[in-house]
């Protein structure tokens, strides 16, 4: 499938639009941890570690949501610790969605290749409009951003990626991928494309493993980087693999000075956000210790590291960023939200409704 057509760039003209009420004060920088909360609730010591300087962001997980109002709830008190502070969730579509009832069910990315193979302007359309409601139906319970698109291929070899990624073609992963940000752009959120410089050609999950990917840098340029490239200019946040490519570098991507910095930053010219991947994954383990993967992420560039589903060793990271006296981020803050959404104004609109019932016709 070749995809050509461009998203219609008007269909939002004069629909449904966010406001900027309600949007917290913007900080000049931010703490570079991000961590995990317990559960539906914030308990005592979570508003105490909130509270802490080097924390900068939050990332909500399944166990963080029960419906709306509980979650509209938990972010007020959130807020209410420290208002400028990040809130960022994994809400990509397919099975990797954390917010369900209450929000309209997405398909993994892939669908809009499968389904619209012979109508490339409807795939176009359709990816475009999934982005714009994926972000504001966040955007509306207060969180900033959602950590989305996948930007890797789908190439039959990683489960873990699997139906995640838009297409294999690089091509049609840009022309896909571009459209969705746009329309995460239009409803107001910031995009994070994962997992630079690509997770798609490793079996292993690196969840549970350390990825070993042993192609040249030619092979990974030709095709893995190709949708990071092209897509720059809608990119404000990358989120690199927990992968090793050992014919360009001995560590994993996320500790890697020439993936970070000499590629990404350098020869790409990317000036946005680097987020680490969670540091608790096995991925990560071949940097050493907690404190040696913090310290490696942040000298190889990373703006904020993340340290998830594991309270001792997110308390093990504060306590070395402390000792390290780590600097506040000024990148950050071009993470929060850039529109504030009314949630039932949102879900009454013919836009949302319009949108919702065309994406159940993917499930």
């Amino acid at each position: 499938m070749t995809l050509v057509a461009k998203p219609n760039s008007g269909i939002h003209s004069g629909a449904l639009s966010g406001t900027l009420s309600g949007i917290p004060p913007r900080a000049q920088a931010l703490g570079v941890l991000m961590l995990d909360l317990t559960g539906l609730v914030l308990t005592a010591e979570e508003a105490d570690l909130l509270r802490q300087p080097q924390v900068g962001g939050v990332i909500l997980f399944s166990r963080n949501y029960f419906n709306v109002a509980q979650l509209q709830t938990l972010i007020e008190s959130i807020r209410g610790c420290k208002p400028e502070i990040l809130i960022a969730v994994d809400q990509e579509g397919g099975r990797v969605q954390r917010l369900r009832s209450e929000f309209t069910l997405l398909p993994p990315m892939h669908r809009f290749q499968e389904f619209c193979e012979d109508d490339p302007h409807h795939a176009i359309q359709l990816a475009h409009d999934c982005g714009w409601l994926m972000a504001a139906e966040v955007l509306s319970c207060g969180i900033d951003f959602s950590f989305a698109p996948v930007l890797d291929l789908e190439t039959g070899l990683s489960q873990v990626i699997g139906n995640r990624a838009f297409a294999a073609d690089p091509q049609v992963v840009v022309t896909l991928a571009t459209a969705f940000m746009e329309g995460m752009h239009s409803a107001g959120m910031a995009t994070t494309g994962k997992h630079f410089p690509g997770h798609g050609n490793v079996a292993a999950d690196s969840h549970t493993d350390i990825p070993i990917d042993p192609r040249s840098l030619r092979e990974i340029r030709a095709q893995d980087l190709v949708p990071f490239a092209e897509c720059i200019k809608v990119l404000d946040a990358v989120m690199p693999a927990h992968v090793i490519y050992p014919r360009i570098d001995t560590v994993c991507a996320g500790f890697s000075t020439i993936w970070l910095q000499q590629m990404l930053r350098q020869e790409m010219g990317f000036d946005g956000v680097i987020f680490s991947d969670d540091l608790s994954m096995a991925g990560a383990a071949a940097a050493g210790t907690l404190p040696q993967r913090v310290d490696a992420a942040l000298q190889a560039g990373c703006d904020m590291i993340l340290v998830c589903n594991d309270r001792a060793a997110a308390l093990e990271a504060l306590a070395h960023l402390q000792h390290r006296d780590e600097p506040l981020n000024k990148r950050l803050p071009r993470m929060q939200k850039r529109q504030h959404w009314s949630r039932g104004k949102l879900t009454d609109s013919e836009q949302w409704q319009r949108t919702s019932s065309r994406l159940a016709e993917l499930i």
